[in-house]
């Protein structure tokens, strides 16, 4: 299904904002008279209030929470600085620079707090917004459980990206069992400059992110690298499904697995990869196991190689132990599993008997 998202609509859906239906009013004389938001991509969130009271209103908060899976709702409270007066029209911004920002297409839910002298409070009913990034005039495309927004490129474009985005999700449930448990968001940019004047904190070299507990992916493809579009794909969705199917409060993937299960989704592992893995066996130069469950290098060699042997690993588990092990291995560290512990249940050995075992697997292949 495609659709036409007109960017004169979306900005004026923001811009003239989301008005509250109707008064509010307390038992005594205290009354919200309307409360609005406009959203800046990709800087702040504006937030906005009038109210009045036969006394002085005196405290006005603001609370909102992001939507975004988690464990419990996170509601997060901004006080407004003001005179108290009988009459008062407050605003409170949410600066994307402080939370790190949000993705498009993100929703925060809100609502205010309004008390005055006389003791009367008001809580009103919440509201929504939705953070768009109004800068380009969208199209969309859905299947599934996988919706596809551009704004660069005529629909075959869309649907050659939809379909390398599908086979990734066949090729991920053959590999591992694991499927998408909720919707997902593709954005596409059509450039990485595009994609990252759409973030805060971007490193100059970001093609794509993944953001997982919103079920959102931003990539920057154009018609001419199409190739290293789809295989970008395939790496973010697989953050995505990998992310909603082992979530939990107690314990991540080790960066190894959840790299190497993207990788190993893109395809066959590149030359030039390939190349660095090549080396460290020649020069036994391996990276052990244990040091990739963390954060790869900023070196670029060493991360080269942190990737390379990540893909290793998981080529080594699936060809060896298949499918069924490997979902066994994610369900095991849904629980919240130690990495030790989730190996040793599944596959009968820890970190050290993994590294062991691969180093053999790796050696007969180089």
């Amino acid at each position: 299904m495609i659709k036409k998202i007109g960017v004169i609509a979306l900005a004026l859906g923001l811009i003239l904002a989301i008005l509250s239906p109707g008064l509010v009013q307390a038992q005594g004389g205290l009354t919200v008279l309307n409360s609005s938001a406009t959203a800046m991509f990709p800087y702040q969130l504006n937030f906005s209030l009038s109210a009045s009271s036969d006394v002085n209103i005196t405290d006005i908060r603001l609370c909102y929470t992001v939507d975004r899976a988690g464990f419990a709702q996170v509601i997060s409270e901004g006080y407004v600085e003001f005179t108290p007066d009988t009459d008062v029209e407050v605003s409170w911004s949410l600066s994307m620079v402080y939370v790190g920002g949000l993705p498009p297409g993100s929703t925060v839910e809100y609502w205010w707090k309004v008390e005055d002298a006389s003791g009367d409070r008001i809580e009103t009913a919440p509201s929504s917004i939705q953070f768009n990034d109004v800068r380009y005039s969208w199209s969309s495309l859905t299947e599934g459980q996988v919706t596809i927004y551009w704004y660069q490129g005529d629909e075959s474009f869309a649907r050659e990206l939809m379909t390398a985005a599908q086979q990734a999700l066949v090729r991920l449930a053959e590999d591992t069992g694991a499927e998408l448990e909720r919707l997902v968001q593709l954005y596409i940019y059509a450039n990485s400059d595009d994609l990252r004047g759409a973030m805060i904190y971007p490193q100059e070299w970001t093609g794509g992110v993944a953001y997982t507990r919103h079920g959102i992916m931003a990539i920057g493809i154009s018609d001419a690298n199409t190739t290293w579009g789809k295989r970008a794909i395939a790496h973010e969705l697989t953050h995505l499904v990998i992310h909603q199917m082992t979530l939990n409060p107690y314990n991540q993937l080790p960066t190894w697995l959840d790299e190497g299960l993207a990788m190993h989704t893109e395809g066959e592992l590149e030359l030039g990869l390939a190349s660095y893995l090549e080396m460290a066996v020649a020069d036994d130069d391996l990276i052990s196991v244990q040091s990739l469950c963390s954060p790869f290098s900023a070196y670029a060699e060493e991360a080269y190689l942190s990737y390379a042997q990540s893909y290793s690993l998981v080529e080594f588990l699936i060809d060896t132990y298949g499918q069924v092990k490997m979902l066994e291995l994610l369900n095991v560290f849904r629980e919240g599993s130690d990495y030790d512990a989730a190996l040793e249940s599944v596959y009968g050995f820890d970190m050290d008997g993994l590294d062991s075992l691969w180093r053999d697997y790796i050696a007969q292949q180089y």
